[in-house]
């Protein structure tokens, strides 16, 4: 079984600004509601140690490998269970520059495994997490060219 959760959101800053805030994760706490944690480094074949928050409660922390790292364009990563075929997550973050100056900032995740089908309700707060950290990207982002302009 595979489930894709995507979302996206636009955001009024450059990408340099987008991937510093999603790399630098030992900020990442202090703004980011849905990954609370995240321990290693924005490199290919890196392990990452992360922690999520579940909107309206409950959470989970795993451990990943980085598959791809390339400045002010994507973030992935995988995690799996160790019994093969049971359950990966294939976790994504893709900033897209306009032509105006905006970009399209997009996360998502592929999951497959033979649990998939189980983790309706948990792949819907996932989806609503994803949300709520996107806004709050964006609200960081904007925010830091706000100020950067004197504002």
């Amino acid at each position: 079984m595979v489930k894709t959760i995507e979302t996206q959101i636009e955001i009024d800053a450059p990408a340099e600004r987008v991937w510093r805030a999603l790399t630098d994760f030992d900020s990442m706490p202090s703004w980011n509601p849905h990954i609370t944690s995240l321990e290693g480094r924005a490199e290919r074949g890196a392990r990452l140690r992360v922690r999520i928050e579940q909107p309206g409660g409950g959470g989970m922390t795993f451990t990943a490998k980085v598959l791809s790292a390339e400045p002010d364009r994507e973030l992935r990563w995988l995690a799996r269970l160790p019994v093969p075929g049971l359950f990966s997550g294939e976790h994504y973050f893709e900033i897209q520059p306009r032509d105006d100056g905006r970009l399209l900032f997009t996360q998502g995740e592929l999951f497959r495994g033979l649990l998939v089908p189980l983790l309706g309700s948990v792949l819907r707060k996932t989806e609503r997490g994803f949300g709520e950290m996107n806004r709050a990207l964006k609200e960081l982002a904007e925010a830091e060219g706000a100020s950067a302009r004197g504002h």
